[in-house]
């Protein structure tokens, strides 16, 4: 009797689930997704010069819905790269999103684990949705968070591949400069919200880093230029605050 009171429990009051999915939904509302919506607008069009249809343009938004690894591979097509090399750049762009779902997964789980719907949550890991699962979610009971982290990220789902397709049937009426620009949303509000989220100086002082190491390593080791950004801003970061010997 008692465990079946606990597992009633650990599901939340009833249609907790569900109000959780239909909040996270409304953030297709937001201006996160305006932004969202706007950059992708800019990846439709990108997709449409580089000889992809529409079919095949809402494919790719939909199944990897990640913007910057979707340029990636647009981009070694259209070049006429083959698919193991194409593949192994996205895999390469793909690398930022390993640290963001390790540090996510321990948000979703509850008092009973859900492998499958879990790792259907996975998919949603992306800039965008990251930021604002990480901004919602801990106020949130813990049994509450995957549904409404499933409920975020089918959203922005939908508005990039809706920003994906209006680009796309815009391609024609929209200048190269405009296009590339869009794309270009994403890492600045990426930039902003880190700033607007960091809790210690040692955060901002490992994205000043970043930003002043991320020309260098573009040059000297473009394709890994992201990556060794991040590892050595947050790690030279770390190291000049110890030897200071200041409060992180």
């Amino acid at each position: 009797m008692a465990e079946s009171e606990h597992e009633n429990a650990s599901e939340g009051p009833p249609g907790g689930q569900g109000r959780a999915f239909a909040r996270g939904l409304l953030a297709a509302f937001s201006i996160p997704a305006a932004v969202l919506f706007a950059t992708a607008l800019g990846f439709g069009a990108l997709a449409r010069d580089g000889g992809f249809s529409l079919a095949q343009t809402a494919f790719i938004t939909a199944s990897m819905f990640a913007l910057p690894n979707q340029v990636v591979l647009v981009d070694q097509l259209a070049r006429n790269e083959t698919l193991l090399a194409a593949g192994f750049a996205v895999a390469l762009a793909a690398l930022r999103l390993l640290p963001m779902t390790i540090t996510i997964i321990p948000l979703f789980r509850g008092g009973r684990p859900r492998p499958l719907v879990e790792l259907i949550a996975v998919h949603f890991v992306a800039i965008t949705p990251w930021i604002e699962a990480n901004r919602r979610l801990p106020a949130l009971p813990a049994e509450l968070r995957l549904a409404s982290h499933l409920g975020l990220g089918l959203a922005f789902s939908a508005v990039m591949l809706a920003g994906s397709l209006a680009g796309y049937a815009l391609a024609g009426s929209v200048p190269a400069a405009v296009a590339a620009t869009l794309l270009f949303l994403t890492p600045i509000y990426f930039l902003l919200s880190l700033l607007a989220t960091s809790q210690s100086r040692m955060d901002l002082l490992a994205i000043g880093i970043g930003c002043a190491l991320a020309p260098v390593l573009y040059v000297l080791a473009p394709g890994f230029d992201l990556l060794a950004t991040g590892l050595l801003g947050g790690t030279l970061a770390f190291l000049l605050r110890r030897r200071r010997g200041g409060p992180a």
